[in-house]
C-alpha cells in the first residue's frame, strides 16, 4: 500500500515541478550541443544528448535525495546547499554515465578509470555545471516561494476586504436604524392618540422592517425577494408618515425572487430618493423599484419623481469626509465601493435624470460574478 501511495504521487510531483523539469531538459540539451561542437569528441550529437540527459537528471536526483536526507522539510543554508551540489556532481556523472554505457551495451568503467582516461575534465565541468544549476534552481525556488507568499497575501487582503465590507454594512445599518426608529416611534406616538388602526399598521410594518434589516446585517448574501420585502416594509412605514405625499410601487418578476445579491445595496438608493428627492418636494412624489435581467447582467432601477439631480452633481466627485454618512454622495459612494469589492469593475451604479422630473438610479450587477 505504501508503494502504491508513493507511485500515485509521481504525476502530482511532475505537474508541480513541470517548469523546473523543462528548464533542466533545455539545459542538458545545451550541454550536449557544447560538447559536440566545442570538445574534441567523436560521438554524434544524439549520443552526447542521451548521455547529457542521463547525467543531468542523475545529478539532479542525487541533489534532491541528498537535500531530503540532510534537511528534510527544513530550508537549507545557501552555501551548504551549493557545496552539496558540487559534491553531488561527480556521483551523478558516474551514475548517469554508467546507465548510458549499459544503454549502448558498453563496458562500465570504474570511477577511477574514468578519471584516468582523461574524462576528468568532463567531471570537473559537471561540477561547475551543477554549481550553476544549483544557483539557478535555488533562484527558481526563491521565486516560487515569493509567488506563493504573494498568493497568500492576496488571499489575506481579500479576507480583510470582505471583513471590512461586512463591518461597513453593519456600520451603515447602525446609522440607518436609529434615525429610522426615532422618526417612526415619534409618528407612532402621535398616531396612537388619533388613529389606533393606522398606529397598529405602522407597528406591524416596523416589526417587519426591523426583523428583515437585522437578518441583512448578519449575512454576506441574500435574495432579491428578501431585499424587496425590506424595501416594502421601509416604504410602507414612510407612506404612513408622509400620507398622500408618497406613493410607491415595487416590481420583482417571479423568476428573479431567488436571485442572490449582497444585502443593503438597494436601501441606500431608496433612502436617497426619499430624503433628497421626494421629501423636500412640497407635493411629494413616487418611488418605483424594479428588477430585470438579460443573459449577462441583473438590472435594478430605483426611479423617483422628486427634485432631480443637483446642477453640480458629478458621479466621479468624492464626498467630503465631514459629510454625514446618510447624505447622498456618501451613500452612493458606499454602494459603488461595495459593488467594486464584491462584483468587480463590471458592476456599476449610475444616476440620471428622470423625465419629466426626478432621478433614475440604475444598478448593474454581472450575473457570472458571485458574492465572495
Amino acid at each position: 500500500m505504501k508503494n502504491l501511495l508513493s507511485l500515485s504521487t509521481i504525476p502530482h510531483f511532475l505537474n508541480e515541478h513541470k517548469r523546473s523539469l523543462i528548464w533542466l531538459s533545455c539545459f542538458n540539451t545545451g550541454v550536449a550541443l557544447f560538447i559536440t561542437l566545442v570538445l574534441p569528441t567523436k560521438q554524434s550529437f544524439a549520443v552526447n544528448w542521451v548521455f547529457s540527459m542521463l547525467i543531468g537528471y542523475s545529478i539532479n536526483i542525487v541533489i534532491v535525495l541528498t537535500r531530503w536526507v540532510i534537511w528534510r522539510d527544513q530550508k537549507p543554508h545557501r552555501i551548504a546547499f551549493l557545496l552539496m551540489c558540487m559534491a553531488a556532481a561527480p556521483i551523478g556523472y558516474f551514475i548517469g554515465g554508467s546507465i548510458g554505457m549499459v544503454f549502448y551495451g558498453l563496458k562500465m568503467p570504474s570511477f577511477i578509470t574514468v578519471m584516468k582516461n582523461g574524462e576528468g575534465i568532463l567531471v570537473i565541468m559537471s561540477i561547475f555545471i551543477s554549481l550553476f544549476g544549483g544557483v539557478f534552481f535555488w533562484n527558481q525556488s526563491k521565486l516560487a516561494e515569493l509567488e506563493a507568499e504573494q498568493e497568500k497575501e492576496k488571499a489575506r487582503m481579500a479576507a480583510i476586504e470582505r471583513q471590512a465590507m461586512q463591518a461597513q454594512l453593519q456600520l451603515l445599518q447602525a446609522q440607518i436604524e436609529p434615525h429610522m426608529l426615532f422618526n417612526t416611534l415619534a409618528n407612532l406616538q402621535g398616531l396612537i392618540a388619533i388613529d389606533t388602526q393606522r398606529a397598529q399598521h405602522m407597528l406591524e410594518q416596523l416589526i417587519r422592517y426591523l426583523r428583515a434589516s437585522l437578518n441583512s446585517s448578519r449575512i454576506e448574501q441574500t435574495t432579491l425577494q428578501h431585499e424587496f420585502d425590506l424595501l416594502e416594509a421601509y416604504l410602507e412605514l414612510l407612506a404612513i408618515r408622509m400620507g398622500k405625499r408618497l406613493q410607491y410601487q415595487t416590481n420583482l418578476p417571479e423568476q428573479l425572487r431567488r436571485q442572490a445579491i449582497a444585502p443593503m445595496l438597494l436601501q441606500p438608493l431608496v433612502e436617497n430618493a426619499i430624503k433628497h428627492g421626494v421629501e423636500p418636494k412640497m407635493e411629494g412624489g413616487s418611488i418605483h423599484v424594479s428588477a430585470e435581467t438579460d443573459s449577462e447582467f441583473l438590472y435594478i432601477y430605483v426611479i423617483d419623481t422628486g427634485m432631480g439631480l443637483p446642477l453640480d452633481y458629478d458621479e466621479n466627485k468624492p464626498a467630503p469626509q465631514s459629510q454625514h454618512p446618510n447624505q447622498s454622495h456618501v451613500g452612493n459612494a458606499n454602494v459603488r465601493e461595495r459593488l467594486l469589492a464584491l462584483y468587480g469593475p463590471r458592476a456599476s451604479l449610475t444616476l440620471s435624470e428622470n423625465q419629466p422630473q426626478g432621478v433614475i438610479a440604475h444598478l448593474c450587477i454581472p450575473l457570472s460574478t458571485q458574492v465572495n
